[in-house]
């Protein structure tokens, strides 16, 4: 950083009169006498780094009250730095703001594979932080783990099931398996199953591993009962919103099996909760079904929540949610992006893979193709599709991929317009009729709740929302 742009940091704080993710404000004059372990610790974690800027005191809307001796403030922040594990190597800039100087210490990231960075005088686990807004928070002790976990190389889907046994696992399913596994394979063909399994990391020590479980397993949630999806269908926007029947949820379930028979019935569960409409080509007369979603990628985001959640001790109290909203459906998943994977690369180079035999084996079984293909197929079919590009977020250790309906016609404008059309009193399915939906309750709440809520539409039984009897009129 040169002087120029520590000014034009200094000139953006001042603006906007606040601090960011990766800029910290002291106001130390002469030396860093306030702590700042914390701030390099969670700076150092996180893959921008930070920026730490003496002598504006944010009090005092960010005013430069300035560093009075600019090179003992240097040596008590490099003194600072030297606590920490490994030692930060802090790199200083001086510039002269309205006749006072304003000193930066820039705090690089440090590489994955030495992470977290923490203050040797509290510890590993109480001494790591992670920035969350201008905030540092003290790491999780999951949060930890994920970083140990990537540099020493876990791999939680290998682990034994210690109460389970090789009867729990469906012995035609695993036929197959290794059938497959046997094509074109004429080394692993000579071997015996018994040792094609051990060797596969199906089974160790006599006993199933995790992953063997959610691929042939009986029924994985006797051994891990929270390892499933939890699948709700909402009302609104947000949960919690309600329909006008009072319901919190159009469709709650939970859903088990192994990861194929799971995968199938959150499809059925996203087929059952979304609409389809009908469309009739104007050249070819041919009629065909369009969905709110493109199948095949709520597929693939589904296969890559449960292939690539964490499968840790740590994570075994939390399902895969999936959640479909009046506008959009998200997918959220046990584990944020791993190893050096980050949003802005995700679809783009070969990433490293958390559970490595889970990946390969739904490759043999055909349900992926493990080439990294599945971001970039999603991506082009919502754009086929005529929706937005899909969001991703990765949070504290969750990832959440997003998929967002297109912005419909206004209900009020052009051909649409419900409050003319309830001049007559309409029925919850002439409504639905009217605006071409097959799903009522997606009709009503989309359409009609806002309506009524603002006043433009009232309900003929006011006092029985639920009514099978009730009307809308304007």
């Amino acid at each position: 950083m040169n002087e120029t742009e520590l000014k034009n940091i200094v000139k953006k704080i001042q603006n906007a009169q606040a601090e960011f993710q990766t800029v910290e404000v002291k106001r130390s004059k002469t030396q860093a006498t306030e702590k700042l372990f914390d701030t390099l610790s969670s700076f150092s974690n996180q893959d921008e780094g930070g920026v730490i800027i003496f002598g504006l005191y944010e009090s005092e809307n960010f005013a430069v009250t300035g560093v009075d001796n600019v090179q003992e403030l240097q040596k008590s922040v490099m003194n600072q730095c030297e606590q920490m594990e490994p030692p930060v190597r802090a790199v200083f800039t001086v510039a002269e703001i309205d006749g006072k100087s304003v000193v930066s210490a820039e705090i690089p990231p440090i590489d994955i594979t030495e992470r977290p960075c923490f203050y040797k005088g509290k510890g590993r686990l109480k001494g790591s932080y992670v920035r969350v807004g201008e905030s540092d928070q003290h790491m999780s002790e999951y949060e930890v783990y994920s970083f140990e976990a990537y540099r020493k190389k876990y791999q939680d889907d290998i682990r034994t099931v210690d109460r389970a046994a090789v009867t729990s696992l469906n012995a035609d399913k695993l036929n197959d398996y290794l059938k497959r596994l046997k094509t074109d394979k004429l080394n692993l063909s000579s071997l015996d199953d018994s040792q094609i399994l051990e060797l596969m990391s199906m089974i160790r020590e006599d006993k199933p591993t995790l992953a063997a479980e959610f691929l042939f397993g009986l029924y994985p949630q006797a051994f891990f009962p929270q390892l499933g999806i939890i699948a709700v269908s909402v009302p609104g926007t947000e949960i919690g919103d309600i329909d006008i029947d009072g319901s919190r949820f159009i469709d709650n379930r939970r859903i088990e099996g192994t990861i194929p028979e799971m995968v199938d019935a959150a499809l059925q569960f996203v087929r059952k909760n979304t609409r389809k409409k009908t469309i009739v080509d104007p050249d070819t007369g041919k009629r065909k079904d369009k969905t709110d979603y493109p199948v095949n990628s709520v597929r693939e985001a589904l296969l890559n929540a449960l292939v690539h959640r964490d499968y840790s001790i740590h994570t075994e109290g939390m399902p895969v949610q999936l959640s479909i909203f009046t506008d959009r459906l998200e997918i959220t998943n046990p584990g944020g992006l791993y190893g050096r994977l980050t949003l802005d690369t995700l679809g783009k180079v070969q990433p490293d893979t958390r559970n490595p035999v889970l990946a390969t084996a739904l490759e043999v079984l055909d349900m992926t193709e493990n080439r990294y293909s599945g971001i970039p197929t999603i991506r082009r079919e919502l754009k086929e599709h005529g929706l937005p590009d899909p969001e991703f977020r990765n949070e504290r250790g969750e990832f959440t991929v997003c998929f967002r309906l297109a912005e419909e016609k206004n209900a009020q404008n052009g051909d649409i317009d419900i409050v003319e059309f309830c001049k007559t009193p309409r029925t919850r399915k002439e409504i639905a009729e009217y605006l071409g939906l097959s799903s009522v309750t997606y009709a009503i709440n989309r359409h009609v709740k806002p309506l009524v809520d603002n006043g433009q539409i009232k309900l003929s039984i006011p006092d029985s929302p639920s009514s099978p009897n009730q009307r809308y009129y304007s």
